[in-house]
């Protein structure tokens, strides 16, 4: 069996439409591209959809079953920790609803073995962009990165993006278990964190297309813990984050 050495971490909840494909297209990539799916407790069955077609995958895919819905942050923090014990050299993040398109894996990962050490699949750099989003949804977003420009000078340009590669050696020495967000600040916090630590981040342009299949979980106390999050961490940039 080939090695891979980058492992995709895709937390679930309810995505029994979407798992069996996800796995399937990520696990037909070359360069290899091992998985980890972080199962909170999902009602509907996705974690037996996993581990019924992990066994055609030659242990190339695994999963982390946990109880109960506890939010985004806390399961990619989960992922963290189980790579960690690994020998991957690059992790990254996605979602299981197709909104990020896993091709673009390739991009990301040659982004890292070329020198970055954090790279953001970016909706707002030249090239990137949206599909099936309504006005509204977009202005916030862009809102929302820019409103934490302003605030913490992170210089991100899609700061809440979730589909983002890390090279091991970021994840070890940011200190995961202090990590306090769960939603969107999650992923500002974790950016920032790896800027804080002198990393170099860079963007490469991907297009997000909403979900076709299942639900989204986005939801005003997300936007509010981003919002208010975003002037928690710039108290405590004072006191060195």
């Amino acid at each position: 069996m080939k090695m891979s050495d980058s492992l995709v971490i895709i937390p679930t909840y309810n995505e029994k439409e979407n798992v069996v494909k996800m796995l399937e297209t990520v696990m037909s990539l070359e360069p290899l591209f091992n998985v980890l799916v972080v199962d909170d407790g999902s009602p509907d069955g996705t974690a037996d959809l996993v581990k019924s077609v992990a066994t055609k995958f030659n242990g190339r895919v695994f999963i982390l079953e946990r109880n109960g819905k506890q939010g985004l942050g806390t399961a990619y923090i989960a992922g963290f920790k189980w790579v960690l014990k690994k020998d991957y050299a690059y992790i990254f993040e996605m979602d299981c609803d197709f909104s990020h398109n896993p091709h673009d894996l390739i991009r990301l990962r040659e982004e890292c073995v070329g020198g970055a050490d954090v790279v953001v699949g970016s909706r707002n750099v030249k090239g990137g962009g949206v599909v099936n989003w309504p006005l509204g949804r977009r202005l916030i977003s862009r809102g929302a990165s820019i409103y934490v420009n302003l605030v913490l000078w992170l210089g991100v340009r899609d700061s809440t993006a979730g589909f983002v590669a890390y090279k091991k050696d970021v994840l070890d020495a940011i200190d995961i278990d202090s990590v306090e967000f769960i939603g969107y600040a999650f992923q500002i916090e974790m950016k920032l964190r790896a800027k804080r630590k002198g990393f170099n981040i860079v963007e490469v342009p991907i297009v997000f297309r909403d979900r076709v299949l299942g639900t989204s979980k986005m939801s005003l106390n997300i936007f509010n813990e981003a919002f208010f999050g975003v002037l928690k961490m710039k108290i405590r940039l004072k006191n060195g984050l």
